[in-house]
C-alpha cells in the first residue's frame, strides 16, 4: 500500500502562511482549503496542512505550541541539487521567513534551513545520487 503523509501545523495568520507557501512555488489542493485549512502540495505523497489555531485546537490533544519559543518539530525535505537548496531559503527569507544557521556541509551533503512566519522549522537536503533511499 502506498502512504501519504499529511503533516499538521498551526498557523496564526492562514492568507500570511498562504502567500509565503505560494512565494515558495507550492500549489493548494483545493479541496481541502477553505477559511481555516489550507492543504500545500509538497509532492504527490507529502502534503501540509496549514490550520488556524482553533481548528488545529479541535484535533490536538494538547496545547498548541509556541513554536517561536520552542522546537515542537524538525521537518527535513529533499531537494535535487545544492542550488534547489539554496533558492528555497532565498524565497523562505524574501516571504518574511528567517534562517537559523548557516548551510552546513556534511560529506557529499548539503544542507540549509529556515523558519516559516509561524515559526516552524524547516529543513532542506541535497544528498547526490539520492542516498536517502
Amino acid at each position: 500500500m502506498s502512504r501519504k503523509i499529511f503533516v499538521n501545523l498551526p498557523v496564526g495568520d492562514l492568507p500570511r502562511a498562504k502567500a509565503f507557501w505560494s512565494h515558495l512555488g507550492f500549489a493548494f489542493h483545493e479541496q481541502y482549503t477553505n477559511e481555516v485549512a489550507a492543504c500545500v502540495v509538497i509532492s504527490d505523497a507529502i502534503y501540509v496542512m496549514l490550520l488556524t489555531h482553533e481548528f488545529f485546537a479541535g484535533f490536538a490533544p494538547k496545547p498548541i505550541s509556541d513554536a517561536r519559543a520552542s522546537t515542537e518539530v524538525l521537518l527535513c525535505l529533499s531537494c535535487d541539487s545544492r542550488e534547489q537548496v539554496d533558492d528555497l531559503v532565498r524565497l523562505a527569507v524574501e516571504a518574511g521567513g528567517r534562517t537559523y544557521n548557516d548551510p552546513q556541509e556534511n560529506g557529499t551533503m548539503y544542507g540549509h534551513g529556515f523558519e516559516d512566519p509561524d515559526g516552524h522549522v524547516w529543513e532542506l537536503g541535497y544528498m547526490p545520487g539520492d542516498q536517502a533511499t
